[in-house]
């Protein structure tokens, strides 16, 4: 159904006791409040139907599907709602600030993500047949090794943060094992990634991100390696460079923002477990599996996120979805469905759609499970006596759209020495006293006027380079 010209397009149907209220706002999902409790706003948007207005970003409206029906409605139908965002008309017109920190996540780049038709055909064919040649035992060795690593850095001091110093470390690591990069492109690539997820300098970090990447494709061309590019590379798609780097850059934005929030989140669930006041189903007997599919129903890695841009005005259950505006899907509240209450009540496994559905579900389930089970059983078992160093209602949850994300998780446990490290090896210089930041290799200490003219500073290592020097791989 059109909407008549001026018409609020989320405005109640005529007849309907809501149709003289006033227009709804658009509610903002970047700011601390909505961090902090989003299933709250969830429930308020139900009360309007299927979806509600929201604000990514200033100056970025799009519309949240919030029922778990409608949005298997807006998922299964690509012929409705396409992903291609060069569909998008307010960022075609110039309505949308061009530095905006949501913008990595939404505009346009061909890869499987947001392509539609024969094209995405053609490019998920690559991916999914390039990650099933992954080898799980390999996978999980890797990820063995990358976590003893890690841990090593902070198992002699008695306290951590699970989430900046492992869970957060650890896929961008794996994936430059994946991807085989070079020592220098892996600290580049892990710099760019964790800066664009962490809306800090998007275009430096996007172009520094493209830079290093094509690298990797001219590398892996000339030497291919047994690895995930070299496969690509080698696929009969016969991918062109730049499609070759942006299939990477959506196998590395879908699996490490998501791996380490899935990860960090059952930890805190089943740390908070052995705190006095813990809900029952939590605890210290509670199996990983079970903690992570309890996440994966209840605290999603990737809350909102699957934009769509309806190729018309679509009426979805009395809201009508304006042509080539972004509508997004609310993993979080489709799961939270009131009318799924037989089903969480069982948290049946494939009712959830945390791994979205139709042809742009995640096509590498399998794989993000295996590593978030052994990193977090890793963790487990090498440092039996975790606990949590603040109560669990404590934590603070980081803000932003997209992701269910902790902004740390501070733990304590018995100091032990060190295992893995190798004679010589130095982990990347930290700059806080507190907590490590191993993203910023810079010094905040004033500088120092020298007497004489210095030798040249070494540069810096980041945490790849460093890894490569204690296990080469």
């Amino acid at each position: 159904m059109d909407p008549q010209p001026g018409a609020n397009p989320y405005s109640a149907p005529a007849g309907c006791p809501m149709h003289q209220q006033q227009p709804q706002q658009q509610t903002p999902l970047y700011g601390p409040e909505f961090a902090a409790d989003p299933h709250r706003f969830y429930d308020a948007a139900r009360t309007h139907g299927p979806a509600a207005p929201v604000e990514l970003a200033p100056g970025v409206n799009a519309t949240l599907i919030v029922q778990h029906e409608a949005a298997l409605r807006v998922l299964q139908n690509p012929a409705l709602f396409a992903r291609d965002s060069r569909r998008w008309a307010a960022l075609r017109e110039g309505a949308v600030p061009m530095d905006s920190p949501v913008l990595p996540m939404m505009v346009y780049r061909p890869n499987c993500l947001f392509t539609d038709g024969a094209e995405h055909l053609r490019l998920r064919k690559a991916v999914t047949e390039s990650l099933a040649r992954l080898n799980s035992s390999r996978l999980s060795r890797d990820v063995e090794r990358i976590a003893d690593y890690l841990i090593d850095q902070f198992i002699e001091r008695g306290t951590a943060d699970l989430l900046n110093e492992y869970a957060k470390l650890l896929p961008l690591l794996l994936f430059n094992q994946i991807f085989g990069c070079p020592g220098d492109i892996g600290d580049r690539l892990t710099r760019s990634m964790s800066a664009i997820f962490d809306g800090e300098d998007v275009l430096r970090a996007n172009e520094e991100l493209t830079e290093c990447l094509m690298e990797l494709v001219s590398i892996k061309r000339r030497q291919p390696g047994d690895d995930v590019t070299s496969w690509l590379i080698q696929h009969p798609a016969g991918l062109r460079d730049e499609e070759l780097k942006d299939q990477l850059v959506v196998l590395m934005g879908a699996g490490v923002e998501p791996e380490r929030n899935l990860i960090a989140n059952a930890l805190l669930l089943m740390l908070a477990g052995e705190q006095p006041g813990a809900p029952e189903r939590r605890g210290s007997g509670m199996l990983v599996e079970d903690a992570l599919d309890d996440v994966l129903w209840n605290n999603p890695p990737i809350a909102n996120y699957a934009t769509h841009y309806p190729v018309r005005d679509i009426e979805l259950d009395g809201v009508v979805l304006k042509a080539e505006t972004p509508v997004l899907i609310s993993f979080a509240a489709a799961n939270s469905d009131p009318g799924l209450t037989d089903t969480r009540q069982t948290l049946s496994k494939g009712a959830h759609l945390a791994w979205g559905a139709g042809p742009h579900v995640c096509p590498a389930k399998s794989p993000a499970t295996l590593i978030a089970l052994t990193a977090i059983e890793k963790i487990l078992n090498t440092v039996p006596d975790l606990s949590l160093a603040v109560p669990a209602s404590g934590v603070a949850w980081r803000p932003g759209p997209f992701h269910r994300a902790l902004i740390a998780l501070p733990v304590r446990f018995t100091p032990t020495a060190a295992r893995h490290t190798g004679p010589g090896a130095q982990p990347p210089a930290q700059t806080s006293a507190q907590l490590p930041d191993p993203y910023r290799n810079t010094s905040s200490a004033a500088p120092v006027t020298p007497r004489h003219t210095p030798e040249p500073a070494k540069k810096q290592k980041g945490w790849w380079s460093s890894f490569l020097d204690v296990f080469r791989v």
